[in-house]
């Protein structure tokens, strides 16, 4: 596959794009990316968007943001990965300040919930629509298709993504050890996976005590977003920094605006320390994952290259394709649950696949507008 330029501007242009229009989690803005970098564009294979997708789910992170700054990386080195970061967290931060500042001004939020009614329906067709060519491109093997339906009932079952995911890898390794008569060549890359050690409790906060409880935060935290809400509700709520009724609030916003969930931190550190806060909670939460990509993007290529590497790859990209299913197997149990839910995820299925050159973004605010009108039913 022939894979076509792009400098900063068009990274700037597509992750703002996406910024402003990536609703539904980490699922919904990784389906979008493949549309829009592998479907559209041609600026990577489909191989290697699965394999950039398998890597950020083996470091710490919010990975849809990992996810656009390995394709900055890859399409314009370190400006590239500037670049698309920044610009695919920038809308959210952005969105979230401004609720910030009204919640602090007012003492509540916005009435939001009719619109977001149906945005998760039609999320899920979304992330079902672009899932489905990569699950074809990834299930290679019979021993593939095992092992992703193994993970696939492990994630329904709760196991820990990282035990699944590192689990499935180092089992294709071992397979393929065995099948190859032990004529692998792969050096030991083992990702350190740093426990919490923090048993201090603040009584009041300065920033340089945000900008830690966050980094560090950001440079341990595996999984999805209420991963992220139940770190800030030991950090924060449990040493008094934070009530719980402002971190409800801060989980609402994270859930209704665009971008990546972790731009909550942006409404949690405006609460406690002002602008300051914000700024400072926001940089050190996505500061690890810029500097977890820059380190593992060269390596991607040279672990395809091994034998051994290679298959581990491969099982974490089923890996990664079976969580993504079985998340949207919880999203459609917790938010397809009346007559007018199932008739916008119906809809919005049947354009996903029926309709391959509609953009993300109109099943999206399809989804919204019907599911408002419907509420009015």
């Amino acid at each position: 596959m022939e894979q076509h330029k792009a400098n900063a501007k068009d990274l700037a242009k597509l992750f703002l794009k996406l910024g402003i229009l990536g609703f539904g989690g980490p699922a919904a803005h990784i389906a979008m990316m493949q549309e829009e970098v592998v479907r559209k564009r041609k600026w990577l294979s489909e191989q290697h968007f699965l394999d950039l997708m398998g890597a950020t789910n083996l470091i710490p992170g919010p990975n849809s943001t990992e996810m656009a700054i390995h394709i900055g990386h890859e399409k314009g080195g370190w400006k590239g990965l500037l670049v698309a970061g920044l610009c695919f967290i920038f809308p959210a931060v952005l969105i979230t300040f401004g609720f910030a500042w009204l919640y602090k001004q007012y003492g509540q939020l916005p009435e939001v919930q009719p619109f977001v009614y149906g945005i998760k329906p039609a999320i899920i067709a979304i992330i079902l629509g672009a899932i489905f060519p990569l699950a074809k491109k990834s299930l290679k093997s019979a021993e593939l298709i095992a092992i992703g339906i193994l993970v696939l009932v492990g994630s329904l079952c709760h196991i820990n993504e990282i035990y699944l995911m590192f689990g499935a890898g180092f089992f294709a390794m071992f397979i393929t050890y065995v099948r190859k008569s032990g004529n692998g060549d792969a050096k030991s890359i083992v990702p350190a996976i740093f426990m919490q050690a923090s048993g201090s409790t603040l009584l009041a906060a300065s920033n340089v005590n945000l900008f830690w409880i966050f980094l560090k935060i950001g440079a341990i935290i595996y999984g999805s977003g209420y991963v992220l809400f139940a770190f800030l509700d030991s950090e924060l709520v449990s040493t008094g920094l934070l009530t719980r009724s402002q971190l409800i609030d801060a989980i609402a916003v994270g859930q209704f605006t665009p971008g990546p969930v972790f731009s909550s931190v942006t409404f949690i550190g405006y609460q406690i320390n002002g602008l300051a806060g914000a700024i400072v909670s926001t940089v050190a939460i996505f500061l690890p994952s810029f500097v977890f990509v820059a380190l593992l993007n060269p390596l991607v290529k040279k672990m395809r290259g091994s034998k051994l590497f290679s298959a581990f790859l491969d099982a974490v990209n089923v890996a990664s394709v079976a969580i993504i299913v079985a998340v949207c197997f919880q999203m459609g149990r917790d938010s397809v649950t009346d007559w007018r839910t199932i008739l916008i995820a119906i809809a919005s299925i049947s354009i996903a696949f029926g309709f391959k050159g509609v953009n993300s973004a109109f099943i999206v605010v399809g989804g919204s507008l019907t599911g408002y009108l419907l509420t009015l039913v």
